[in-house]
Parts: structure tokens; C-alpha cells; sequence
């Protein structure tokens, strides 16, 4: 029984960090009431809580296996333990089994919900759940030719689900959209100063496990070229790219709310997904400060959280801050704005970020203007589908006075961005959106 509790609370710890991280304190604090409350009346959420450990199980031994105990004794004992062909090579249509951390909304749905888009295209099959969902992970890995593991470190859990995989032959492709492996980077994000600090140490000590996991895969998947990179000095796995993408229900949420009437004068939108980006802010705030003080009718629209208190007054009276909703509600607020920003502080965790909130902008044709950072710079075409900014002193200002200048050229550039968004940046099965060696593989 202690072997369990342990994994109830190291699992809860990693996700109340991550909440806290990607969410904000308060989130995380809901979310820790709701699992009190529905602890107390035996309704733990998870399968964690279906884990049937036996009475005999020693103290310290590992749980994760628990579930699958009984079955591989009986195999083995019957000579039926070992596969002799991977599924893979017995069936016509392959099918990948996704076992991930689904707890971050933007994560679940840009890098496990909408995969079913591209593995249909490629007429392989496609199926998720959640690590802790144990029934549903087992069931899908026994219908399987491939399993695909997200955004996991190590665990009991994890060990069980990669040994069944090696027991049905599976190859494993590991999946990430952060360096949540790589110590320096996280050690260095400039983010993560936000983040009180024994939370922040707690998260950076998690790497070694990340890159475990990671290990243990035949390849990897990972979002941008950046983190391409930091993979490969990492890990001597074949690393392949996998963008984010949109997919149909992003553009028909797009198409819906780009429909919102744009209030007069000119609106920058700058969305704050998770805390800490204030520190990205703030590398353009000379230029955005002097932007909105030169015209009337200029403001600032910030879609999540932040810290008004980290800015100037005369910027914060600029300021309107929007709390994230659902993801139409998002699209919607962002297609109050004539122009997003997507600024990010250099350091070796923001030089892997995707592109997701250029793709957010693009959906509601609004024209993004991004830095020399992170992977926005491969999906604007600099002067048609957006604007790129100069790094030096003044490039930001630059770059939005010439849109909120030309009106009609801003428009235009943002009707320009939800076209490319639908003609090389939707559901696809080659570049730029996915390295069509890693449908090989699989397809193979």
C-alpha cells in the first residue's frame, strides 16, 4: 500500500506543477481542491485509484505493473508470453496507440487530438488515452502495431506500458513539444522565474526522467526544428519533425469568429498562454510602450494571465486583459485584434517553441508579427502572410507602425495567413508540417 500512495503523489505533484506552470497558481489550486473533494467521497479521478495492488505486495515494490501481473504469469506459464511476429507485419492497417499526458488543453489537442487527421491520411489507424487510464491504455495496446508515448517521464506506469509494448514487439515513438529533458534549458528558461522555487527545482529535477523515457523509444517526434536539435544532443534516436498543425475544427472555429466586428483604431493582441510570459513582454516593452503612445485608438489586448504590475502605467491604462475561456472563445477575442505579437525572450527553451499562436491568429485571418526566436520566423512569409521584426532596437516598432499605417495592408496580409494557414499548414503528411520519414516508418 505505501508503493501505491507514493505513485499517487509523485503523479499529483508532477501535475500540479505543470498546471501551475502552463495555468497559473489559481488553476492549480482548483484543480488540487476538486481532487481533494472527490478523493474524500471515493471518486479519485483517474484509473490510478483502479490499480488493484494486492495485499501481499511488498512495501516499495514497484505498483505500476500490478494490472498486468496475473496476465503475464499466466502467459509465461502457458509458453504464450512471447510474440513471435509484430503485429505489424500480421495486419494490413497499421495503428498507433497514443499513451500521453492529456491534463494541458493546448498540448491535448495540438499534439494528441488532432493526430487523427494526419494518421487518417495515411490510412493508419489512431486511438489515445490517458497515461492513468489504465483499461483504455492496455485495451488499446493489444489492438496495436505501434505505440506512441507524449510528453512522459518515468514511472511504474510507464515502465508497464513500454514492457508490454517490447512483450507485442511494438516499435515506440516518444513525442514532446518542450525540452522538458534537457536540464540547461529548463534550468535557464527565462519563464520559469516566475515559478516559486522550490516548484521551479522540483520541475528542472524532472529531466533526467523525461530523457529516460525518451531513451527507451526506437524514434522520436518532436515539434519544431529547434527541439529537433536539442533532441539529437540528447538522445542517439532517430528524431524526426512534427509541427503543429490546424486542423478542421481550428478553422472552422477561426472562420466562425473571424467574423467579429474589429472595434476603431488599432488593437495588438498578445496571448499569454501560461505564467512567466510577462518575461517575453517585456523584451519588447521600450517598443511597444512608444507604439502605443504615438496614435489614438491604440491598445493592447493580452488573452490569459498577467501581471499589469510588471508595466507602466500609461502601457497598463493601454491594456485589456482577457482570461483564456474555451478555445472558440479564445479565437474569438483574438479576432478582435488588427495584429498579434508572438515576442519571446532568447534562451534555449523559447528556441524550441512552436508556432502555435501564429497558427491561432492565421485562423481568424489576423496578421502576426513574431522575432528571431522560437519557430514563428518558418511559418511567416515576411511582408505576405506576416511580419517578421527586426532584433535590433526599434525593429518591433517598426514592424507595427507600418501595419496600423495600412490598414487595408494589414487586412490583406491577414486574409493571406488564413489562406497559407489552410494550403501548407493543415492537416498534412509532408513538409513543412511532418517529416515524411517518420510516416515511413510507421507506415512501413
Amino acid at each position: 500500500m505505501i508503493g501505491i500512495l507514493r505513485l499517487v503523489r509523485l503523479n499529483r505533484m508532477r501535475r500540479f506543477g505543470e498546471v501551475w506552470r502552463t495555468e497559473g497558481w489559481r488553476s492549480a489550486l482548483r484543480a488540487a481542491r476538486k481532487h481533494l473533494i472527490m478523493a474524500r467521497h471515493g471518486h479519485v479521478p483517474g484509473a490510478v485509484a483502479a490499480l488493484a495492488v494486492p495485499e501481499a505486495t511488498p512495501a516499495g515494490q514497484a505498483t505500476g505493473s500490478c494490472a498486468l501481473t496475473d496476465v503475464w504469469i499466466d502467459l509465461a506459464r502457458n509458453n504464450a508470453f512471447h510474440v513471435t511476429s509484430p503485429p505489424a507485419l500480421l495486419r494490413r492497417r497499421r495503428r498507433i496507440a497514443m499513451i500521453g499526458d492529456l491534463n494541458l488543453p493546448q498540448c491535448r489537442k495540438y499534439r494528441v487530438e488532432q493526430l487523427d487527421e494526419i494518421w487518417g491520411r495515411a490510412e493508419i489507424g489512431y486511438g489515445f488515452a490517458h497515461y492513468e487510464d489504465i483499461p483504455r491504455c492496455l485495451d488499446l495496446l493489444q489492438g496495436a502495431t505501434h505505440l506512441m508515448l507524449y510528453r512522459l517521464g518515468q514511472s511504474s506506469l510507464v515502465e508497464m506500458y513500454l514492457y508490454e509494448a517490447r512483450r507485442l514487439r511494438l516499435p515506440v515513438i516518444y513525442d514532446i513539444d518542450d525540452p522538458l529533458f534537457s536540464f540547461s534549458a529548463y534550468a535557464t528558461y527565462g519563464n520559469g522565474a516566475a515559478m516559486p522555487d522550490g516548484l521551479r527545482r522540483h520541475l528542472v529535477g524532472q529531466s533526467p526522467s523525461y530523457l529516460s523515457v525518451m531513451s527507451q523509444a526506437d524514434m522520436l517526434s518532436l515539434s519544431t526544428p529547434g527541439l529537433v536539435d536539442a533532441a539529437t544532443t540528447h538522445s542517439p534516436r532517430p528524431a524526426f519533425l512534427r509541427r503543429n498543425f490546424a486542423d478542421r475544427a481550428t478553422l472552422e472555429a477561426g472562420e466562425r469568429a473571424a467574423r467579429t466586428v474589429k472595434r476603431d483604431g488599432f488593437t495588438l493582441a498578445f496571448a499569454s498562454g501560461s505564467i512567466g510570459h510577462e518575461i517575453d513582454f517585456l523584451t519588447i516593452r521600450d517598443d511597444l510602450s512608444e507604439f502605443l503612445a504615438g496614435g489614438e485608438g491604440r491598445r493592447l489586448l493580452i488573452l490569459g494571465r498577467f501581471d499589469l504590475g510588471q508595466v507602466s502605467h500609461a502601457l497598463a491604462e493601454r491594456a485589456e486583459v482577457v482570461p483564456f475561456r474555451d478555445y472558440p472563445g479564445y479565437l474569438t477575442a483574438l479576432a478582435r485584434a488588427d495584429c498579434a505579437i508572438l515576442p519571446l525572450a532568447d534562451d534555449a527553451f523559447n528556441r524550441c517553441k512552436s508556432a502555435v499562436r501564429v497558427i491561432d491568429a492565421a485562423a481568424v485571418a489576423v496578421p502576426s508579427v513574431v522575432g528571431p526566436v522560437g519557430d514563428g520566423q518558418a511559418m511567416v512569409r515576411d511582408g505576405v502572410t506576416g511580419l517578421v521584426a527586426e532584433p535590433d532596437p526599434g525593429g518591433w516598432r517598426s514592424a507595427l507602425e507600418r501595419l496600423a499605417g495600412n490598414p487595408r495592408e494589414a487586412a490583406k496580409i491577414g486574409r493571406a495567413a488564413r489562406e497559407d494557414l489552410e494550403a501548407r499548414w493543415s492537416a498534412s503528411t509532408e513538409m513543412p508540417v511532418v517529416s515524411p520519414e517518420l510516416v515511413t516508418e510507421i507506415a512501413a
